[in-house]
């Protein structure tokens, strides 16, 4: 499954599990780390903690081994690295912080499907 393709589902897994703004940057060239991020937030701990544990059980049934989670204990800000694509899921107040949108503001983002908008 190429990046792209497996981005869209992660980003439709998220929505399951009612992720909030979900956005994904296109980092092909820009980042040496990856080549997209995937960033939504969560409204509560227990919601951010769900994203990410549903995002992690997707990525290992389509055999992405995750190779590094960070931050799910505070779930304010978790990162999961799963390879050409990492996953910023945040609690809502952290994310309106530190604005990775606004950063990466001149990095084009994928389109996705209408309902996950």
């Amino acid at each position: 499954m190429d990046g792209k393709t497996f981005v869209h589902h992660m980003a439709k897994v998220a929505d399951d599990k009612h992720a909030q703004n979900i956005v994904v940057l296109n980092m092909e060239g820009v980042s040496l780390i990856a080549d997209y991020f995937l960033i939504c937030h969560g409204n509560s701990v227990k919601q951010v903690q769900a994203i990410a544990n549903e995002v992690k059980e997707a990525a290992l049934k389509k055999n992405v081994n995750m190779k590094r989670m960070e931050g799910y204990q505070e779930a304010r800000w978790i990162l999961l690295d799963l390879g050409n694509v990492v996953v910023h899921v945040f609690h809502k107040d952290e994310r309106e912080y530190y604005n990775l949108e606004k950063l990466w503001g001149d990095v084009p983002r994928l389109k996705l499907e209408e309902e996950l908008l």
